[in-house]
């Protein structure tokens, strides 16, 4: 017997429902852009490839590295260093959020703040370290001990 699939498909016939992927190209793309039926349709068959890639290798989750081998197999591994490259921007660009969401909360803190803010955490690393809490006062000579 063969393993099914949530719709009751079998794992070898996965692949994902064209109205999926039309919402998603619609949702990442601005409004203006649109993308023909066969272009779809090649997305559809990367991500299927992509799935039996990943498959092939007993992992559970498609990776990036997947998604590039299935670009190979179905024979367009002349984009392969273009998407890479924009795999590594979009990287970046993430981490920048990031950076920037974790950071800022509308408002940049100035150094003293900063410093007084690091501070206060390396006291409650200690604390937790040591497996309890300490006074205010320790923190305060836990402080100045560091600056």
């Amino acid at each position: 017997m063969e393993p099914m699939d949530i719709v009751g498909k079998s794992k070898e016939d996965a692949s994902l429902p064209k109205a999926t992927m039309t919402k998603i190209i619609k949702e990442m793309l601005p409004p203006d852009v649109r993308v023909a039926r066969d272009a779809q349709d090649l997305l559809i068959e990367c991500c299927v490839e992509s799935n039996e890639v990943c498959n092939k290798e007993d992992k559970r989750t498609i990776a990036p590295e997947h998604v590039l081998k299935a670009l190979q197999v179905l024979g367009f591994g002349e984009y392969i260093e273009e998407v890479q490259a924009a795999y590594e921007q979009h990287k970046l660009e993430i981490m920048d959020s990031i950076k920037v969401g974790k950071w800022s909360n509308g408002a940049e803190m100035t150094e003293e703040e900063a410093l007084a803010e690091q501070q206060r955490m390396f006291a409650e690393a200690r604390a937790r370290m040591h497996g309890g809490t300490q006074s205010s006062k320790q923190l305060d000579t836990d402080q100045s001990l560091d600056s």
